[in-house]
């Protein structure tokens, strides 16, 4: 049995990214689908006295309409230091910030992306890493793509070995069930509900923000507060 997932990458992604990462034995980044505005590919909130802050890595979208998230450059570097900059003033009180900003603040002052997927996924690594997570992280061209939503995902799990796919309850609006039983895999919707509350910083509690308030928050203890974590 082999349980795979194929989401578009995010940047700093809130902790049920990770735990779908860690319910799976393949994570695909499935970056080849058409880049969106406004969206959480490039961009990801954090908390502050005055509420929830988003965090933008700027991209180049304009004339490019019809690119693909793999295909979007970043515009500039100036982001970097502005975002760690938000990351210290918001975050150096909590319990784990030095322990965090050791492997953290690297890959923002010391290390240089050309493309969101690039820097995306290079987050993604390094937070595994941190929580431990084994899951082999593939992109999505790393195999053949045919044409059709679903019948792209069933081959890819088909291509990847896998008898399971685990997917976000949000694909229901498009995902053809069907699909998946001709090829003999498993369609399994992964549940975000029911997750408890930490000690964060700065009032009311919000679920939705990047993991590293979890991280910054609780250290290895995060794996309390996830549902498939180890």
């Amino acid at each position: 049995m082999k349980k795979v997932a194929i989401v578009q990458s995010n940047y700093i992604p809130w902790k049920g990214y990770f735990d779908m990462i860690a319910a799976v034995d393949e994570f695909i980044l499935y970056d080849d689908m058409q880049y969106t505005r406004r969206d959480w590919r490039n961009r990801n909130q954090i908390k502050t006295p005055q509420g929830v802050q988003w965090l933008t890595v700027p991209v180049l979208v304009k004339g490019k309409y019809h690119q693909k998230i793999r295909e979007t450059e970043i515009d500039g570097t100036d982001w970097a230091a502005a975002h760690w900059k938000a990351l210290v003033q918001n975050y150096r009180r909590s319990p784990h910030f030095t322990e965090i900003a050791a492997w953290l603040e690297p890959l923002y002052l010391i290390e240089t992306f050309t493309h969101i997927s690039q820097s995306n996924r290079r987050f993604i690594e390094a937070i595994c890493n941190y929580l431990g997570i084994k899951t082999v992280i593939k992109n999505s061209w790393d195999y053949t793509l045919l044409d059709g939503k679903t019948e792209r995902l069933a081959d890819l799990c088909v291509q990847a070995g896998g008898t399971e796919y685990i997917s976000g309850p949000a694909a229901k609006d498009y995902v053809d069930e069907q699909v998946f039983k001709e090829n003999g895999i498993k369609l399994t919707w992964f549940d975000y509900i029911g997750y408890p509350e930490y000690q964060q910083l700065w009032g009311e509690f919000t679920h939705g923000v990047t993991i590293l308030d979890l991280l910054l928050n609780c250290g290895k203890n995060a794996k309390r507060y996830m549902k498939y974590v180890e």
